[in-house]
């Protein structure tokens, strides 16, 4: 997690492209600092939307790892759904009580979402998701 002075900008953006699971504005007040600590450390972090048109949109301007339209086929369908949950910028606890499951259940689902898709981290995992339904949307666009 980084702590920045501006929230939503180029640099941000950037830090969290390369790693960063998270960011969190100096001005926080302490309570919510330490809100955002533990989720970090549960692996709750989520990213806002604005953040993650970025993702999609450098994801879509430069060369990564290709995913075509099968290329998620490897999770289950619950696995599936619950990275379509991560893609939204939920957090784990909302993902468990919209599908109706114990919040241990979505962070063993996440592992192995992780393992099966080797990312290190959930944007990595929901850049997958994008790049696959870019795939898809492409693969129907031309007929196939």
């Amino acid at each position: 997690m980084i702590c920045a002075v501006y929230g939503e900008n180029e640099k941000n953006f950037q830090a969290l492209t390369a790693g960063a699971s998270d960011y969190i504005l100096k001005k926080t007040a302490p309570v919510q600092i330490l809100e955002a600590i533990r989720e970090l450390y549960e692996e709750e972090a989520s990213m806002s939307s604005q953040i993650a048109r970025k993702v999609v949109a450098a994801f879509q301007n430069k060369p990564t790892q290709t995913v075509d339209a099968e290329g998620l086929d490897i999770l289950s369908h619950r696995e599936k759904e619950i990275l379509e949950q991560l893609s939204k910028g939920l957090m784990y606890k909302e993902i468990a009580a919209e599908l109706f499951m114990s919040l241990e259940t979505v962070r063993k689902n996440v592992y192995h979402i992780h393992e099966k898709l080797q990312v290190t981290n959930r944007i990595e995992a929901v850049n997958m998701f994008f790049r696959a339904l870019i795939a898809t949307k492409k693969y129907h666009k031309q007929g196939i």
